[in-house]
């Protein structure tokens, strides 16, 4: 299938994943993350995208992680949330900067934002799946952090739920980034469409 017919505007969603202060942004917590982020300019790119995706008349849905200060609710049932949990403080409490979205996402009223306060990934247990379907999309666009977990789990249980998946590779970003290639390479690849920012840019112009 061609790029430009995966990308029909009225049925593409461009899902950002924890593109927030307190995880890629000025108040992240894992500075290695950040700094890879940093790297491969993801926050300027990831704008450039959602801003060519708001123009074109796709949806754009920011999935974003925020708790409640006790974190009740929120279960640490795996070693990397437990480490979160402490590493993170309150940075990601809700109503706190670091839940905030990064500067460079511009983001637009007309944006989505769904918040998840559990688990790992945006679709389990959270009323994205359904506000997608509500909205007419078959394709969604991978964009943000990171690719060791968080990426991974969105394309895999988008293409179990039946989407269809693009992910530009310079607007996601794993540790180390190496690592995060080879994942790209190996796995995302056999599951979805992999292209750059700036073939999505052009496919939306």
């Amino acid at each position: 299938m061609e790029l430009s017919d995966l990308l029909d505007p009225v049925s593409t969603a461009v899902l950002t994943m924890e593109l927030q202060r307190g995880v890629s942004g000025d108040l992240a917590a894992l500075p290695e993350l950040r700094d890879a982020a940093e790297a491969i300019n993801l926050s300027a790119r990831a704008g450039q995208l959602c801003a060519a995706a708001r123009t074109a008349g796709a949806t754009i849905v920011h999935c974003t992680a925020e708790f409640r200060p006790d974190r009740r609710g929120s279960a640490a049932n795996a070693r990397v949330l437990a480490a979160a949990a402490e590493l993170n403080g309150d940075r990601l409490d809700r109503g706190q900067p670091g839940t905030e979205l990064i500067p460079e996402l511009l983001a637009d009223p007309g944006d989505l934002v769904l918040p998840r306060s559990h688990g790992l990934t945006p679709f389990v247990s959270t009323e994205l799946d359904q506000v997608l379907r509500n909205c007419g999309i078959r394709t969604v666009v991978a964009v943000g952090n990171s690719i060791n977990i968080g990426i991974l789990g969105l394309v895999l249980v988008a293409v179990d739920l039946g989407y269809q998946v693009v992910v530009p590779r310079d607007a996601v970003v794993g540790v180390p980034v190496d690592y995060g290639d080879s994942v790209l390479d190996n796995t995302i690849a056999l599951l979805a469409t992999i292209t750059t920012t700036a073939e999505l840019v052009a496919t939306w112009s």
